[in-house]
């Protein structure tokens, strides 16, 4: 017997599913503050839509309280404004219900690591098939500047004037441990590698988590610069990719080996042999150099 959710599921869409990212963009003004990281991941998602060839009405996006939780107005699909912390709730029962849908979760570090934290974990034990970007900004920004359990200890904040107290989560690390099946992370300033960790996201069949440092310029400016600003990211920062060694630098002249369970800094060179060419590095001690060859 055919139920009203097979006829709706099975409905056949109407019209082109040849889409362009102007197309996912609502006739709204985009209120967040000049200047706010939020615009780097709007962007992306936006020019991502028309690759999934998914048509408009099977797109949904799910947002709790927050700066982040104005994205659903900023997309033209389906969405929801639910309430603080509730969002993976809210995007599970939908996708459980909906099976059909394309479901994300816009969030923020309080909104998704303080009173939605149970839920995160959940929603990553159970592996459910949906996709979410966590804004990090390291503070309430919405509330006007409180310290967030991401906030680093001795943050000063508007509610932690002698400093943070506590240890912040560390979200990815979290997901990790609660059994996400995909996690990744970047930076606002990168808006190319943002785009490519939301497309594959989209494609995971699984709980997909995406931690984004996003700079508020507001209540958190600079946060992230010592890692994040073009001048110094490349010798500041690792770009994981698959079954590659992990060398960074300007010059990808340094690399990282887990020696034993520890990860340790190496400088890294090419030698050439008559039989091959090789990566090695170099471990300066207080008597001698290590070298490894790989």
């Amino acid at each position: 017997m055919k139920t009203l959710l097979d006829e709706i599921i099975s409905k056949p869409h109407i019209g082109s599913i040849v889409y362009e990212p102007k197309d996912f963009k609502p006739d709204v003004d985009v209120r967040w503050c000049a200047g706010c990281g939020g615009y780097s991941i709007l962007s992306p998602v936006q020019r991502i839509m028309p690759e999934l060839g998914i048509p408009k009405e099977k797109i949904a996006f799910i947002s709790g309280i927050g700066c982040s939780g104005r994205f659903p107005y900023y997309m033209d699909v389906y969405g929801f404004h639910g309430i603080h912390g509730r969002a993976i709730a809210i995007a599970s029962g939908l996708k459980i219900g909906r099976p059909d849908l394309s479901v994300w979760v816009a969030t923020g570090d309080g909104d998704n690591m303080s009173i939605g934290g149970n839920h995160f974990i959940h929603g990553c034990r159970r592996n459910t098939n949906i996709n979410v970007i966590m804004f990090n900004n390291e503070v309430y920004s919405l509330t006007k500047g409180q310290y967030s359990p991401t906030s680093h200890k001795g943050q000063i904040t508007k509610s932690s004037p002698l400093g943070a107290l506590d240890e912040p989560f560390n979200p990815a690390a979290l997901a990790l441990g609660a059994g996400a099946t995909f996690v990744a992370r970047g930076i606002d300033k990168d808006r190319n590698h943002l785009q490519s960790l939301f497309e594959r996201a989209a494609a995971h069949n699984g709980f997909s988590f995406i931690e984004v440092y996003t700079n508020c310029n507001i209540f958190n400016d600079g946060a992230f610069d010592s890692f994040t600003k073009k001048d110094v990211r490349e010798d500041q920062t690792v770009m994981l990719e698959h079954g590659k060694p992990l060398v960074f630098g300007k010059e990808r002249d340094k690399g990282i080996i887990i020696d034993g369970l520890n990860p340790r800094w190496y400088r890294w060179w090419t030698v050439n042999t008559p039989w091959t060419t090789c990566w090695c590095m170099m471990k300066k001690t207080a008597r001698s150099h290590s070298y490894w060859a790989i």
